[in-house]
């Protein structure tokens, strides 16, 4: 009997596993989602939103803390240090804190320095095949800084 209902009778599985009908309906999903959850297909590149491709180009151009590749891309913090923070997470930007002897010499808060991983290089690279105009803003937007 199925508990609950008092009424229902459990029917023998017709896949032969001698289980009521509902436990081998739930294992066999069970299974599936085990299948679906460890065999997931990897890309051979990431797909970046155009936000974190500026990102990675603005750090591997050289702007490698938060507010200067916000002064670059002309983004938010609240768009850039999310972004950033998920960059890190996927392993495309790796970040260290400057030491807080630097900062207190130079009269400032510590800042978080960024650079791009091996990964992010690779994903940097193929995201320039997608936003092929993406180099030259960085490059022009750098030359309107200097």
């Amino acid at each position: 009997m199925l508990h609950g209902t008092g009424n229902q009778q459990s029917r023998p599985d017709s896949r032969g596993t001698g289980l009521p009908s509902y436990v081998a309906n739930y294992i066999v999903a069970c299974q599936v989602a085990c299948y679906i959850g460890y065999n997931r297909p990897v890309a051979a590149e990431a797909k970046l939103s155009h936000t974190a491709a500026m990102i990675l180009q603005a750090i591997d151009a050289g702007y490698v803390y938060g507010f200067s590749v916000m002064e670059m891309t002309g983004l938010p913090s609240g768009t850039v240090y999310p972004a950033m923070q998920r960059l890190e997470k996927e392993d495309l930007i790796r970040s260290q804190w400057e030491r807080q002897s630097i900062a207190d010499a130079a009269q400032r808060p510590p800042r978080k320095y960024y650079k791009l991983t091996r990964t992010g290089k690779a994903t940097l690279e193929a995201s320039q095949k997608r936003y092929p105009l993406l180099a030259k803003l960085i490059s022009s937007r750098a030359a309107e800084n200097t």
